[in-house]
């Protein structure tokens, strides 16, 4: 029977590799650009806080699969897994074993075959798509691989559409556009459009942009993907200050063993299942 794999913070299967560091965004400072990111990572795996016993989302028994020429593909086979309260939570597999499609499940995005999402204490699975649209508005923030910014919006613009949407009175707006992007490292950057930003500065925005309505889950679809080893560390230890700060919990999509270790549970996945040691 298949279960879930997973490691304790700082006790991965395999250790980080040292990292290669990268160009420095712009408008980092000289410090910043000196660091390696194996001493970012390790920087940012200390515990943020202690996670609450109850977990905020439960995945029962869920299954996905899709019409493909008359057959059914079997992409999820079987997935049990939770999210608990203030942890980082990672699914590790290659490309195509079903992270993205666990990981559109979870948020909504899509509706399971079979099985359970249940998300404190609702279940979504059994819900439309408007009010599902409506949690991912409000409680679920989203980070994207491609950073889906408005190229034409600034930084502050991009992160106040995310309030905008979500329905926040606008007399909030400037204080908490300011402290997320602060938050984020980009006080300086607030105003540049995103082709005016390096690759790492553009995924801050992103997760400045997805965190600004205050969601109690965060999910992140390869957020170090597109990005060299020091930016990819930056990100990871911006992770830890947000769950730290803003009291959130983060569950992330990777194939990057280097980052393994900040995590407080690792899921491995393989053929969409779940694999036991």
């Amino acid at each position: 029977m298949a279960m879930a794999w997973f490691w304790k913070k700082g006790k991965a299967a395999q250790p980080a590799e040292q990292a290669v560091g990268g160009q420095a965004a712009a408008g980092e400072t000289a410090e910043a650009e000196g660091d390696s990111a194996e001493s970012s990572v390790k920087a940012a795996a200390a515990p943020a806080t202690t996670a609450s016993s109850e977990p905020i989302l439960l995945v029962k028994g869920v299954e996905r699969s899709f019409p493909v020429g008359g057959q059914q593909l079997h992409v999820l086979k079987g997935i049990h897994m939770e999210l608990r309260e203030r942890q980082l939570v990672m699914l590790k597999g290659r490309s195509g074993s079903g992270k993205t499609t666990l990981l559109n499940l979870i948020g909504g995005l899509d509706l399971p075959t079979k099985g359970e999402i249940i998300f404190r204490d609702r279940p979504i699975h059994t819900w439309s798509d408007d009010r599902r649209t409506q949690i991912r508005r409000k409680e679920i923030g989203f980070i994207f691989q491609s950073f889906a910014l408005m190229p034409l919006l600034s930084a502050w613009e991009n992160v106040e559409l995310s309030l905008r949407m979500a329905g926040v009175p606008r007399s909030q707006w400037k204080e908490r556009v300011k402290h997320c992007l602060e938050l984020v490292g980009l006080g300086k950057r607030m105003h540049h459009r995103p082709y005016e930003m390096s690759g790492g500065e553009q995924q801050r925005v992103a997760i400045a942009k997805a965190i600004a309505h205050r969601p109690s889950l965060i999910l992140a679809d390869e957020p170090t993907a597109e990005l060299d080893s020091q930016m990819g560390a930056q990100v990871m230890n911006v992770f830890q200050d947000i769950i730290q700060t803003e009291q959130m919990t983060i569950c992330m999509t990777t194939h990057d063993p280097t980052i393994l270790e900040v995590a407080d549970h690792v899921y491995e996945m393989v053929d969409g299942k779940f694999i036991s040691g």
